[in-house]
């Protein structure tokens, strides 16, 4: 019997049964498209999910047919979404990702089926043709992939440079005396022997082992160095010393943190070194490291041996928690290493985010290097508490704190202070004037009186955890005038602010421009937040055409999540009957890796985050039910995200913050990328040099699983830079488990490493021997999912090599 056209004179083998398989999965697709498509058009949004949807199921069928025109009518279907895809962004290659990635693997599927549904022939043909069709596509597709990586807007024009001074007392040198190199926080060092040359030939000098993997883990960790010494801590406080040149061990003292005191997360990111300028060197403590605990100690230590300081406080340690009432372990600690001006150190500390309104105080306190005692406590409640609070009374709860870096200025006698936001960040109802004042503000304080002695703020009546997390860093900046002592600001909404640091008067232009409206506190909202007119990392306002996946499906549940959200702009209000989008999210912008800055070049090196946060304000009925309850409650849940279920007690809402705004089963996130990045800005006029992503792909994938891809893609980030003399950035930071030189000049990798842990800390460099290395902790971060670990590992150049 002849074979006759069409599918009638097919016997149905394997190709059939393909087809029927093809069909059903179309169909099934289409289904999901189209329902959703149409809830997306009820929405306000576009009409391509449903339309294509609809054409989706129309090949289904015909495929279940046996009918070729079910596999033409998807090949329309393709075409048009490749329209609309580059009608709608473009050749942004990571936007057209969920566009028309799975869509083509569709394409390939149907170009592989239809051999089976064609008569055999000149037909034929044309399916070759459709093939070699789709391969140009594919090849066209990832060319637009590659031409969309890693790009850099700029390069930096030599003839543009501005040096800046640095205003501190002691240069890195050869060492690395204070967290951010000197007390100045540019994060430079001046040593050239490892430069854009010969970075290619690092490798690892030594690795120490601290033995310190905590539960909620993230170390973020910078050793100091000086002499022939370098000093740290674990993320449980355990402070130890390294012979510079070897890595080996000469001393640890633990001051035995239970686990009980880890707040969100194990961090002790460095230690403190002084020296009394009078002091003896063979007398015990001479030289001492100061360090804060997670349970809200200070800790001085003699440098030489680990020992206590028998003459600080008791036995070698003050407890800050003194005046603040009962404290349930993990509600205060100290993250952070405190600064010392002028004798005194001065510490600020974490109270632990969203459990209640009136948690431990905010409280700034001072205290005598030498001895420990109290020498001040800035209480902006209570100006008339100087010292400890009378018998029977406490600093005041709830008042804004300083959990991240200050930063010292022994010169004028002041720290700067980047504050925090009052307890329970998301509700501004119950706060007083004095917390509205100082809130997410810039407090430079007198270390002789304890008083402010001016402060700027960034953020008027914050209710987005726009605390400031970044230290600032100190510059003697150019003008008409002359150069003038300035201080940097960088902040979590991308925003940066030149201020005088002798009066706080911003050197760039700052403006009130007005900002949306509403929310659950309508009367409390800022009708103007200021802006600065300096330079911003933040980019414009989300659209529905932001919205990103895996595929066209998650995609449009994304898109129709965004329409379902209230969203209005930069500081939309917080809103309880329905989720809000906050964009930049907690996370930055900036966050407490901070910035460097190279004062020869006059270049300002900012990596960043780029994601929003998707919340919601939870009655509190509604967070009962769900059993949201304060640290220290027996019911209390523990794990989750920041701000994942937080109760607010003592406030009409708790807050739920899906950080980052990921899809509850792929755990990718709704927004395209980057999702972070790394600039060069000119210090002088606030202009972007480059900007490049910042992070590959390598670790991140659907479903958890690693896609091992060396793509850009720009990850989130925590952990900052530091710049050198040799024309190099050096960081890690990204969740790729990377360290890398970047050429300051072009913003291109010229140098990488993997590491055997996340590298959520800021490296430093330093000479010993005529050597110049490269340190970097890698204890990973559960914030970031990047692998625990409790390595210091040094890079170095050969020994016998080029140097």
């Amino acid at each position: 019997m002849p074979i006759s056209r069409g599918y009638r004179g097919v016997e149905r083998g394997s190709g059939g049964i393909a087809a029927l398989v093809l069909g059903v999965l179309f169909i099934l697709i289409g289904l999901v498209l189209t329902v959703g498509g149409g809830w997306l058009i009820v929405l306000g949004g576009s009409a391509y999910y449903l339309l294509a949807g609809l054409g989706l199921i129309a090949s289904g069928a015909l495929l279940c047919l046996g009918r070729s025109l079910g596999a033409w009518v998807y090949i329309g279907v393709f075409i048009l979404t490749v329209l609309w895809a580059l009608w709608e962004v473009g050749l942004n290659g990571w936007a057209l990702v969920p566009r028309v990635i799975a869509p083509l693997v569709l394409l390939v599927l149907v170009i592989l089926v239809l051999p089976t549904l064609l008569p055999r022939g000149g037909l034929r043909a044309l399916w070759i043709g459709l093939a070699a069709t789709a391969v140009f596509v594919i090849v066209g597709g990832v060319t637009v992939g590659q031409a969309n990586k890693a790009r850099v807007t700029q390069a930096v024009p030599a003839a543009r440079a501005v040096s800046v001074g640095d205003p501190a007392l002691i240069p890195t040198a050869s060492d690395w005396t204070a967290y951010g190199g000197t007390t100045a926080a540019q994060r430079y060092s001046s040593l050239t022997q490892i430069n854009r040359e010969n970075v290619g030939q690092l490798r690892r000098a030594w690795t120490y082992r601290t033995g310190d993997t905590p539960d909620k883990f993230g170390a973020e960790t910078t050793p100091l160095k000086v002499g022939d010494t370098l000093y740290g801590c674990s993320a449980m406080n355990k402070m130890f010393a390294l012979d510079a040149r070897t890595g080996q061990r000469r001393w640890m003292y633990d001051p035995k943190v239970s686990d009980d005191a880890i707040p969100y997360t194990a961090a002790c990111r460095g230690v403190t070194y002084y020296t009394a300028p009078d002091a003896d060197p063979a007398q015990p403590c001479a030289a001492r490291l100061i360090e804060g605990t997670l349970d809200g100690r200070l800790i001085a230590v003699d440098a030489r041996t680990g020992q206590p300081c028998p003459a600080f406080g008791q036995n070698g340690q003050v407890d800050i928690k003194v005046g603040m009432g009962e404290v349930v372990p993990g509600m205060v600690s100290i993250t952070s290493p405190p600064v010392v001006v002028r004798g005194v150190i001065v510490t600020g500390h974490q109270v632990l985010d969203g459990q209640k309104r009136w948690a431990p105080s905010g409280v700034i306190q001072g205290f005598d290097v030498q001895t420990g005692a109290l020498r001040f406590a800035w209480d902006m409640m209570r100006p008339d508490i100087t010292t400890l609070p009378p018998a029977g009374q406490t600093y005041t709860p709830g008042t804004p704190n300083m959990w991240t870096m200050a930063t010292g200025d022994e010169a004028l006698g002041l720290v700067y202070l980047p504050m925090g936001n009052s307890a329970a960040d998301y509700y501004s109802g119950l706060r007083r004037p004095e917390e509205n004042r100082y809130s997410t503000s810039l407090v430079a304080l007198d270390v002789l009186t304890g008083k402010p002695r001016w402060h700027f703020q960034t953020v008027r009546k914050d209710v987005w955890d726009y605390d400031l997390g970044s230290q600032a860093t100190l510059a003697d900046f150019p003008t008409p005038g002359g150069m003038v002592p300035a201080v940097i600001l960088p902040s979590k909404q991308g925003d940066f602010y030149i201020l005088d640091r002798r009066t706080g008067q911003p050197l760039h232009g700052v403006e009130e421009r007005r900002v949306p409206q509403g929310g659950v506190e309508p009367a409390q909202r800022s009708p103007t937040q200021p802006f600065s007119l300096y330079h911003t990392l933040r980019k414009a306002d989300l659209t529905e055409r932001d919205m990103w996946g895996m595929s066209p499906i998650d995609q449009m549940i994304c898109r129709i999540n965004f329409k379902r959200a209230t969203y209005d702009g930069y500081f939309t209000p917080p809103t309880s009957d329905t989720r809000w989008i906050q964009y930049p999210g907690y996370n930055g912008g900036s966050d407490w890796g901070g910035i460097a800055v190279d004062p020869a070049r006059g270049v300002i090196v900012a990596n960043y985050n780029d994601m929003p946060n998707y919340n919601r304000l939870v009655p509190r009925a509604e967070a009962d039910e769900k059993g949201w309850y304060p640290r220290g409650d027996p019911r209390a849940r523990k794990g989750g995200a920041e701000g994942a279920g937080d109760p607010q007690i003592g406030v009409p809402y708790a807050i739920d913050v899906n950080a980052g705004w990921r899809m509850p089963v792929t755990g990718m996130l709704c927004k395209q990328p980057p999702y972070g990045g790394l600039r060069a800005i000119e210090l002088g006029t606030g202009k972007t040099l480059w900007d490049r992503p910042f992070g590959t792909a390598r670790k991140n994938g659907p479903f958890g699983i690693p896609s091992m891809l060396p793509i850009d893609i720009g990850t989130p980030n925590n952990g900052g830079s530091v710049v050198t003399a040799g024309g190099l950035i050096f960081i890690a930071a990204a969740t790729d488990d990377l360290i890398r030189a970047i050429d300051i000049e072009t913003g291109k990798t010229v140098w990488s490493d993997t590491l055997p842990a996340g590298g959520q800390a800021n490296p430093m460099v330093y000479e010993q021997g005529g050597r110049q290395y490269l340190v970097i902790m890698a204890g990973g971060h559960h914030f970031m999912e990047t692998p625990a670990g409790d390595y210091v590992i040094a890079y170095a150049l050969p020994e016998t090599g080029p140097r």
